[in-house]
């Protein structure tokens, strides 16, 4: 599975939790018991999802942090030390190949962020069955759906999106990724199983206050857009110019996410 540093996940923390849809997070919080909740969360990283959730439950809550990278887990429990109530345990597992081996059935709650884009239709299929087949909530969070406005706008950033959304494609760890399309299959899939489903978007607002992530992610996505075919003089001059209208205080950029819960229907 590709990884993400802590320090990438930092900076864009803040923009995930401005972002989250608390409709979708209400809605999925009506599901979970009200004393001492089991939660289960994939794909944790460093945390985020328990920074996000932890004051909507009690503090008695239980989690369960899982992830390939053990580096980030061992962040996520420095997190939780300092800050946090209940119980929290890691377990470090490759998903790809082990999600059933998950404890679905023994926890009251499961929840992901920034995750359902980076994996394929057949891990999609697998992930979905186990939640249903233990009848269990599930809250995903910040799915990349391949929207992006830039203001003002240049004349290269369609090209840049298309490249972005292009490579969102590529195998991330989990064979073909379904990148932007993923919470809509998502979605199809919990409801075809009978599930509920409230859905709602989570879009990064990025202004140009959010310089440190700004530069971070502008760089990335260069790479990116040289990697499918857009010269190296282009993209630089795209990625300084929207950097210059951010230190002039007149940038703004709007990155499409989907947040979504789902649940057994009466009669499930």
């Amino acid at each position: 599975m590709s990884g993400f540093s802590s320090d990438w996940l930092a900076l864009r923390e803040p923009l995930d939790l401005a972002a989250r849809d608390q409709a979708v997070e209400a809605a999925f919080m009506e599901r979970v018991p009200s004393a001492a909740p089991r939660m289960l969360d994939l794909a944790s990283g460093a945390g985020s999802t328990v920074a996000a959730l932890k004051h909507h439950l009690p503090e008695d809550a239980s989690w369960l942090l899982t992830d390939y990278d053990h580096g980030l887990l061992e962040v996520a429990t420095s997190r939780w030390s300092t800050s946090g109530s209940g119980d929290l345990a890691t377990l470090g597992i490759d998903l790809a190949s082990d999600v059933e081996a998950l404890p679905f059935s023994e926890v009251d709650a499961i929840s992901t962020s920034a995750f359902l884009d980076l994996v394929s239709e057949p891990f999609l299929q697998r992930l979905v069955n186990c939640v249903v087949e233990a009848g269990k909530p599930f809250l995903a969070s910040l799915s990349y759906d391949g929207r992006i406005g830039f203001e003002p706008a240049s004349a290269l950033d369609d090209t840049m999106r298309d490249a972005l959304n292009h490579d969102q494609l590529s195998d991330k760890g989990f064979g073909k990724a379904l990148g932007p399309g993923a919470a809509a299959r998502a979605i199809d899939l919990f409801r075809s199983a009978g599930y509920q489903v409230v859905q709602g978007p989570s879009d990064w607002e990025i202004g140009p206050s959010d310089t440190g992530f700004l530069a971070e992610f502008l760089s990335g996505w260069s790479s990116v857009g040289v990697k499918y075919g857009a010269s190296g003089e282009q993209v630089e001059a795209w990625r300084s110019g929207h950097l210059d209208q951010a230190g002039a205080g007149r940038f703004r950029c709007t990155v499409g996410h989907i947040d979504f819960a789902a649940f057994p229907g009466q009669g499930s």
